[in-house]
């Protein structure tokens, strides 16, 4: 009985790794496809710039929340966000 408890912890283990380690493009680990390059985001002021996207979020509603390359956080209305896969 120990030995199959055993058993299925490591296969319980080996399949959660296995999730981890294939996790694609810059999304969270377990969503589907989406790796995007660059994000234009405009700003209240008006101005608009164009992030390079080391990773993104999103979330339940309208939010979505871009690490760029450099370090920075922004968190964003969708509205005011084109992300872009070249």
């Amino acid at each position: 009985m120990k030995r199959i408890i055993g058993l299925i912890l490591a296969v319980v283990l080996v399949v959660s790794l296995l999730l981890t380690l294939a996790s694609c493009g810059n999304k969270q680990i377990f969503d589907t496809t989406y790796k995007f390059d660059y994000a234009l985001v405009q700003f209240p002021d008006g101005t608009c710039e164009k992030i390079e996207i080391q990773k993104w979020d999103d979330y339940d509603g309208e939010q979505i929340q871009i690490t760029s390359k450099d370090g920075t956080t922004y968190l964003v209305n969708s509205v005011n966000c084109i992300l872009v896969s070249e």
